[in-house]
Parts: C-alpha cells; sequence; structure tokens
C-alpha cells in the first residue's frame, strides 16, 4: 500500500479500527489519515464498509476496537451531536432537507434566529442568501419550497447547511448518487470551491472513479474490511481502480466455485 499522504498535517486519523454486528464482520483493521484542507475519496464494492466507516467517524456508532484520534487527540465519540460538537458532520445520500420547507428554512433548520416571539426570517433569508453565495450555490429564489428544486440543488442545499455549521470535517456520503452529468456537476463544483477555501476537510464517498479523481487529492479502497490502495489522485486512474474491483470479482467467484465444486 502506499504510505499515506498528508500535505498540511493529519486533522484526523482512524487507527486499527474494526466493526462487528455479532457474527458478522464489517470492518477488519481499518487505518486512514485525513490532511487539514484535504479531499480525499472512500470508494470499494457495495457491502465493502465505506458507510459503516462514515458512521463510526461521525458518532452514529461505536467502533468495535480501535482508535479515532482528532487533531492529535484521541476521542470517543459518543454521539452525532458529540461529533458534530468537535466539528465532524456528516451529509447522507437520503439528503437529510425538508421538502416543504424553503430553502432558508431548510439552511436554518434546527438553529433558527429568532426575534422574541416570533422567527426572525428576514435575518435569514438575508444570511442563507451571503452564505449560499460564499460557496458558489445558485439558487434562484430562497424562498422555495425544496421540493420545488433538482436534485443537485437539493444536495447542494444539504452540503451547504452543514458547510453553515464551520465543520473541520466534511463527511459526504455518495453526494453524486443517482444524478445526471449536469446535476453531479454542481456538486463536483461545490466540492472543488470548499477545497480552494481550504478551511474544511472532506471525506467523499463515490462510485464514479472519474469524477471522485477530479475533486480528490487522494484516494483509500476499502477490500475485506481493509484499506488496501492509499494514493495521491495523479498516480492512479479510473482504470486501476476499476481493474482492482474486477480483480476482486474474480476471486470471489473463483472461491464460489472452488467451493461448490469440493
Amino acid at each position: 500500500m502506499t504510505e499515506n499522504f498528508s500535505p498540511n498535517g493529519d486533522i484526523l486519523r482512524v487507527e486499527h479500527v474494526s466493526k462487528r454486528y455479532g457474527a458478522v464482520t464489517a470492518l477488519t483493521d481499518i487505518n486512514l489519515r485525513l490532511g487539514k484542507g484535504e479531499v480525499l475519496s472512500l470508494i470499494g464494492d457495495n457491502g465493502a464498509g465505506k458507510s459503516t466507516l462514515l458512521k463510526i467517524i461521525c458518532g452514529f456508532q461505536p467502533p468495535t476496537s480501535g482508535k479515532i484520534i482528532l487533531e492529535g487527540q484521541e476521542v470517543q465519540l459518543r454521539s452525532v451531536d458529540h461529533a458534530r460538537s468537535l466539528g465532524i458532520d456528516a451529509v447522507y445520500q437520503d439528503l437529510a432537507v425538508i421538502n416543504q420547507l424553503t430553502v432558508y428554512q431548510n439552511m436554518f433548520l434546527n438553529r433558527e434566529k429568532v426575534r422574541w416571539p416570533l422567527l426572525n426570517s428576514k435575518a435569514m433569508r438575508r444570511e442563507a442568501k451571503e452564505r449560499l453565495d460564499e460557496i458558489g450555490v445558485q439558487i434562484p429564489d430562497i424562498n422555495a419550497a425544496v421540493a420545488q428544486l433538482s436534485g443537485g440543488q437539493r444536495q447542494a442545499i444539504a452540503v451547504a447547511r452543514s458547510v453553515f455549521s464551520n465543520p473541520k470535517i466534511l463527511l459526504l456520503d455518495e453526494p453524486l448518487a443517482a444524478m445526471g452529468v449536469k446535476e453531479g456537476s454542481l456538486i463536483l463544483e461545490l466540492i472543488m470551491k470548499l477545497k480552494e477555501q481550504g478551511d474544511v476537510s472532506i471525506i467523499i464517498i463515490a462510485h464514479n472513479y472519474g469524477q471522485v479523481l477530479e475533486v480528490s487529492d487522494r484516494v483509500n479502497m476499502i477490500q475485506d474490511g481493509k484499506i488496501t490502495l492509499d494514493k495521491r489522485s495523479e498516480e492512479t486512474s479510473a482504470e486501476e481502480l476499476t481493474e482492482m474491483v474486477v480483480d476482486e470479482y474474480r476471486k470471489a467467484l473463483q472461491e464460489r466455485q472452488r467451493q461448490s465444486a469440493g
């Protein structure tokens, strides 16, 4: 495995993390590093454990064993709220936006501004527009219900809301899932914008290897509960990554055939 690369020092380290659910082992021995201001793409076949790892890093599930080290200090993440308080936030592919609410209401969900005894909608509209403009998210009308937006725009709102809380680490679980080229490009542009600003470190799970290589500094692949590849994006290719997954399929097929023959 190629030596880990962290251009500005590590903000996060995952050391020898495993996760078991009874007799099922989801993660065997994960070792991962994330540099400050870095975009790390996490890839692998379905069921490889990518989402499980993100759930551990964001405090949703505890590891069975291993360490999470944040800014040089070992942390025991007790919950999602605890992780957020330490600067770790996650956006999942189900978006977690409320379609019936407006753009600005989603941006301020659970942190509404109040001018007693009423909500300060004017201030929330203004600040939501400013924040979206800062990171280059173009929404025609912040008063529009989120249900009226495209899939790419809805995903951008979900990402922007997390960025709004000024996280140190942002975890993106399949942000490009089920999107066309145009909608996917909106999210890729947003990730590039965040990368240029350098204020947040990002881990992104995606299946389109060409897309992840465009925006990431480094790529990790999970296979059999371990990270089997750790390379700078410019040192690998979509072809190499695809061949690794295909080779995994071949080995699994051969093993099944051997067991059937036996």
